[in-house]
């Protein structure tokens, strides 16, 4: 996500023609979209993103399950 805000701005800048940027190759000011491109189409074939969003369904599942046992005035079990 950082490379996508990344070549955001180097847009702007280029479009702008603000400071350094103005004068570089429009190859250079794109490339951080590539490595974006790269980097989700490598996530999404790996299965990293799937892994992720998992896990934070279970963190939140873990939190509610452990916030009603309190409630309930059982012990939560560690972590």
């Amino acid at each position: 996500m950082y490379t996508l805000a990344l070549g955001i701005l180097l847009v702007l800048l280029k479009y702008l023609e603000v400071g350094p940027v103005a004068t570089w190759s429009w190859w250079w000011v794109l490339s951080p979209f590539a490595v974006t491109a790269a980097w989700w189409a490598w996530a999404d074939a790996t299965g990293y993103t799937k892994r992720r969003a998992i896990e934070k369904i279970d963190r939140r599942k873990r939190d509610r399950i452990d916030r009603n046992k309190e409630a309930m005035g059982v012990r939560p079990r560690r972590k």
